[in-house]
């Protein structure tokens, strides 16, 4: 699902996220990376699929997040599972911290692109659709396909 848009712009996209979840507000992150791993989200080869924000010891986690081997690298390469962590100020990680805690919000990574030359991660506070939700959304996305193939054929 994540894969590297063509056109040369860098960015991951986690496309489920809008399906699965209703977004409440989203901010952006930096990420601690090492340089087989920066190289490797450069090549594309980042999935963010499945991944999510853990806050631990007044600390943001990005777990679950697959970086593959970078191809130059040899043995010199990273575990592409491994716990990241994210760049935030103490006061954003406790306003978080505390809606997840107290609204039971999930925070998702909603993309990861390059800013400045830095790899930012755009961090979303969702709240989980249910099935219903899902299907409205399936159907709306439907309607508005055949309304658009109804004003092609109009022409």
């Amino acid at each position: 699902m994540a894969a590297k848009p063509k056109g040369g712009n860098d960015a991951i996209v986690n496309r489920k996220v809008r399906f699965q979840y209703h977004v409440e507000e989203s901010l952006e992150a930096g990420i601690c990376l090492l340089g087989t791993e920066i190289k490797a989200v450069r090549e594309g080869k980042a999935n963010l699929t499945d991944s999510y924000v853990r806050i631990r010891n007044g600390e943001a986690f990005l777990v679950g997040c697959h970086i593959g081997a970078y191809s130059a690298a040899g043995q010199a390469n990273h575990e592409p599972r491994r716990e990241r962590k994210l760049l935030l100020h103490r006061k954003e990680i406790d306003r978080l911290a505390g809606k997840v805690r107290e609204q039971g919000l999930t925070l998702v990574v909603r993309k990861l692109y390059f800013k400045g030359g830095r790899l930012k991660a755009e961090l979303v506070l969702a709240r989980g659709k249910r099935t219903h939700d899902k299907r409205a959304t399936i159907r709306e996305r439907q309607a508005k396909k055949e309304m658009e193939r109804a004003i092609k054929r109009a022409r």
